[in-house]
């Protein structure tokens, strides 16, 4: 193993989209081909299956140094009701676009924190929200929990509204850890927040815990893992901590790059995690998640539906995803547009207007290819190009460049697929790499990207 992490273990995307942010080619993009882009895929899709829209609520009480989030620090809650308000003016505008009522089929609030937010203004939020729309048929909202200060309250607000999912960031159990990543909460404040999540009848609670963090041991992720396992969530997200300070600013500065665990000793802090948890009962999803059998994640890899976009792997799709908020990147398949990152500069466009996008991308063809195979071996472990659609002049390239994983037995490469073996699961990053076509054809001049281990 500890040869084949320092084979593989080079800077790479996530995989959240292709192209990748980095390579978003802004010359192509205006404000006016991405509203053509939205309403023809609105057009294409809302009938069928609806909208996603994600929600970024920014504020923070206090800085957790080992999040890459875009968030806004303070413990002044006056600013809740004047953000919520530029969120649904940016709501409204979008709907200027659109010649019938959307159906949302999914929402995801993120951040920062969402429960930094009181139910009452939550319950406003969303109340104005579904004013403007119509839900979907089974449709799943979700909201990121944070377990010292999520409420009974707002947990039953949100219930309320038709949320059905919560996910907890917990990180990490031991106490030194949790001080070096200034995220200090006790186990008793997550089986509290779980077991109110379970009274209320959310159907999906998930726990978001962290490897590979500063003065992180593998037995602290032992201890973890066994008192995750104690409280039995519907799914987990077992990241690899993302050490990229030179993009997030100076929430990654609290500590040394010294202070991390080696790449092997991070690997192997996955796989005795993984290892755990599937003894437990759960099976692991796609890349960094696990879950139950009884959950929706899981029977979506069964069935193929998987999906992977901004909001990380979801069990349904929409082909249209409306980023609302600061920061937040909106999807329409075949362009990307991501609003402004200054909170000021966020709410002065809505006041005259204006979408607060700033970038963005127009895919081309052959991006629109690219993205189907990395999010097929993102999702399901595997490609093909059996469908002529699929091919691309460069395929024989990328084949020839995987010949080394598959000595490895990391991937099995056939005559018209592409499997990513058990063994590769870890490496599925690495995988997707040689796809990249814009990646390959710019390297980068300095770091963009985690390390892939």
């Amino acid at each position: 193993m500890c040869s084949l992490v320092s084979k593989y273990n080079v800077a790479g995307p996530r995989y959240t989209s292709y192209p990748t942010v980095p390579y978003w080619d802004q010359d192509s993009f205006s404000l006016s081909s991405w509203k053509e882009s939205l309403q023809r895929s609105f057009k294409e899709s809302n009938a069928n299956e609806g909208i996603s829209l994600y929600i970024h609520l920014p504020f923070c009480e206090s800085m957790c140094t080992f999040c890459g989030c875009n968030k806004r620090i303070t413990k002044n809650h006056q600013v809740e009701i004047p953000y919520i308000d530029s969120v649904i003016k940016e709501f409204q505008l979008y709907l200027e676009l659109f010649d019938e009522k959307p159906k949302i089929k999914q929402i995801h609030l993120g951040g920062g924190t969402p429960t930094f937010f009181s139910s009452k203004n939550l319950k406003y939020l969303m109340t104005e929200i579904f004013a403007l729309a119509d839900k979907a048929e089974h449709a799943e909202f979700s909201f990121e929990g944070h377990p010292n200060n999520t409420t009974l309250e707002h947990l039953s607000t949100l219930g309320r509204l038709g949320f059905n999912r919560v996910c907890y960031g917990v990180q990490d159990y031991n106490l030194s850890v949790q001080k070096a990543i200034h995220r200090v909460q006790p186990f008793q404040k997550v089986l509290q927040a779980t077991e109110n999540a379970r009274k209320v009848g959310y159907a999906s609670i998930g726990h978001d815990i962290i490897y590979g963090l500063p003065f992180q041991t593998i037995e602290n992720v032992v201890f973890t893992i066994h008192k995750t396992i104690e409280l039995r969530p519907d799914r987990i997200a077992f990241y690899s901590y993302a050490h990229v300070p030179w993009i997030k600013g100076n929430g990654q500065r609290g500590f040394k790059d010294t202070d991390l665990p080696a790449a092997q000793v991070k690997r192997q802090q996955y796989e005795i995690g993984k290892e755990l948890l599937e003894e437990a009962g759960y099976r692991e999803i796609g890349m960094d998640h696990f879950a139950l059998k009884s959950d929706a994640l899981y029977a979506a890899q069964e069935s193929g539906e998987l999906v992977r976009n901004f909001m990380g792997y979801n069990s349904s799709k929409t082909q249209v995803m409306i980023g609302l908020g600061v920061s937040s990147i909106s999807d329409s398949w075949y362009s990307f547009a991501q609003n402004v990152k200054n909170l000021d500069a966020y709410q002065s466009l809505l006041e005259k207007g204006d979408l607060p996008v700033y970038r963005g991308h127009v895919l081309t063809s052959e991006d629109l290819v690219i993205r189907e195979h990395i999010s097929n071996l993102m999702c399901t472990l595997e490609t093909s190009w059996s469908d002529e659609s699929l091919c691309f002049k460069e395929l024989p390239d990328v084949l020839q460049s995987l010949v080394e994983l598959e000595k490895d037995n990391l991937v099995k490469i056939q005559s018209n697929k592409l499997i990513v073996t058990e063994k590769g699961r870890a490496y599925v990053r690495n995988v997707c790499l040689p796809f990249d076509l814009r990646l390959q054809r710019k390297q980068p001049d300095t770091q963009l990207f985690s390390m892939t281990v």
